[in-house]
């Protein structure tokens, strides 16, 4: 009967079986929305800008990076629990102002002073910024053109959005976007470079290919796009074809690196409000007490699910005591860990770190 029935059965189609994995199939999708917008931004590719060619190839390129990151981060356990439960969260009342705080205001390095939130805020929001106006430019989503009477035209997907004097404020705002922003980004990397040299903490903890070199491909990347217009201005135009090869692949090599290395974390930056309403929501609804101190620590769901997924992984962690590592908090935990090797229970010792609530 189990063997007519398994002849029966019919087979189950999901667009998942035409592709040979999760990568596959976001690539494909991506590629195919881009190609649909395209087509419907420059009115079935009559109006292409064949210059741009390199950078659209190196955000091809990004995008395949950004998802084989994004694919294989996600399917780590405790990251599936995260999205999973952040998604049935994303309509909680404080997201939107969460969403400002971390991604806009940038309110969480507040905290940890003024020097570092205006470096944040300057290289964040410079890079934004350029890729509002680099990628619609780059997949002819958006281009400019010049009536015979002084007038400037801004083309949206095909439809003319906006008419302004070319001498106008709007106009140059236009002109001089990219100058703007790599301004802001120049900077903010000095600001970085600044803090990174005199700060004896950072200098101690720095490596140069993960912290250094993302700094110095962006200097590059705003310092040629500056150059280009240094010498239409001023130059004539002279050496403007050298400087805007180099400048492309600065570009280019810096899409292609960006998911791999330190500046991956701002395209991923927008999981932080996931992370921010799991933590608030979960916590409003119990918190964990830790078993030796009974001070809450963490919420227990998410107590709960360190367990599983440590469990999920083979990885044990029940103690002789009776209780789970993870129910401890971090500076009875640390104090069982050193117990362990001196033999003396200090998890046990009802004298707390001086530095155990720091901030920043």
């Amino acid at each position: 009967m189990q063997a007519k029935a398994a002849v029966n059965e019919k087979p189950v189609h999901s667009i998942n079986n035409a592709f040979a994995s999760k990568f596959a199939k976001s690539m494909f999708l991506s590629v195919c929305g881009l190609f649909i917008l395209s087509f419907i931004g420059t009115r079935m590719f009559t109006h292409v800008d064949l210059n741009l060619y390199g950078y659209m190839v190196g955000t091809i390129v990004f995008l395949g990076g950004f998802f084989y990151r994004f694919i294989a981060w996600g399917e780590r356990p405790p990251t599936k629990i995260m999205i999973k439960k952040g998604i049935k969260l994303l309509f909680r009342k404080s997201t939107p102002q969460t969403t400002v705080e971390h991604l806009a205001t940038y309110r969480f390095i507040w905290n940890r002073g003024i020097y570092r939130w205006t470096q944040h805020l300057l290289i964040g929001w410079g890079c934004i910024l350029a890729c509002c106006v680099t990628f619609p430019l780059v997949f002819g989503w958006m281009y400019f053109t010049m009536d015979d009477n002084g007038m400037y035209n801004i083309i949206l997907f095909g439809l003319q959005i906006m008419t302004v004097p070319a001498n106008g404020i709007i106009a140059n705002l236009s002109y001089n976007a990219l100058n703007i922003t790599a301004v802001m980004v120049i900077a903010g990397v000095c600001m970085v470079l600044y803090r990174r040299f005199k700060n004896m903490q950072a200098r101690a903890e720095q490596k140069f290919m993960y912290d250094f070199l993302p700094l110095i491909m962006l200097l590059l990347v705003s310092i040629t796009g500056l150059a280009l217009t240094f010498l239409n201005m001023f130059m004539d135009g002279e050496g403007q074809p050298a400087m805007s090869l180099i400048h492309q692949w600065t570009v280019i090599i810096t899409l292609i690196y960006l998911p791999f290395g330190k500046l991956a974390h701002i395209p991923f930056r927008p999981m932080s409000v996931f992370a921010k309403n799991y933590r608030e929501h979960y916590g409003e609804q119990s918190m964990k007490k830790c078993k030796v101190c009974e001070t809450e620590f963490v919420s227990t769901e998410q107590s709960n699910d360190v367990v599983d997924v440590l469990h999920v992984n083979d990885i044990q962690f029940e103690m002789e005591e009776g209780f789970h590592l993870a129910e401890l908090c971090l500076p009875c935990r640390r104090k069982y860990r050193i117990a362990q090797f001196s033999g003396f229970p200090t998890h046990e010792v009802k004298v707390k770190e001086a530095n155990q609530n720091a901030k920043g």
